[in-house]
């Protein structure tokens, strides 16, 4: 039972709760990255390229008999090279990566300025007196 019970207690944890959350999140991101790359910057990248605007189907043949011009269709016909499809991962990674920096950084800087705010409060007036007095008195000492 204790071991149930240890689980539970790991499972109902802030930070097991938190990335559960962040998972999620992350899943629902991922698909509007790849919608970004695939609707909106590769087409712009193949028009570039010259290859039209289905960036990810570019791929060479490494097998005689691949003769199709689609990936899905080459790679029913034999061994390929994806080359396309891995720089669109790489697009992906890299807008994600991005946008993760940038978060990471809005974070810090909110941070930084709440840690500004919760500066130590201003001593009241008797302490500072207190405290002054108590430094004279050191210092005559010596």
């Amino acid at each position: 039972m204790s071991m149930i019970k240890e689980f539970r207690e790991f499972a109902l944890k802030g930070n097991v709760m938190d990335l559960a959350i962040g998972v999620i999140i992350g899943a629902a991101f991922s698909r509007i990255v790849e919608s970004l790359v695939n609707d909106l910057f590769n087409p712009i990248l193949g028009a570039i390229t010259g290859g039209g605007i289905d960036f990810a189907n570019y791929f060479i043949p490494l097998s005689s008999n691949v003769t199709a011009t689609s990936l899905a269709q080459a790679r029913e016909q034999g061994a390929v090279l994806a080359w396309g499809n891995f720089v669109t991962v790489a697009i992906n990674f890299l807008i994600v990566a991005w946008i993760l920096f940038l978060v990471v950084k809005g974070i810090n800087r909110l941070r930084r300025e709440e840690k500004v705010e919760q500066k130590a409060p201003e001593a009241p007036a008797d302490v500072k007196l207190l405290t002054e007095i108590r430094d004279l008195l050191a210092a005559q000492r010596r």
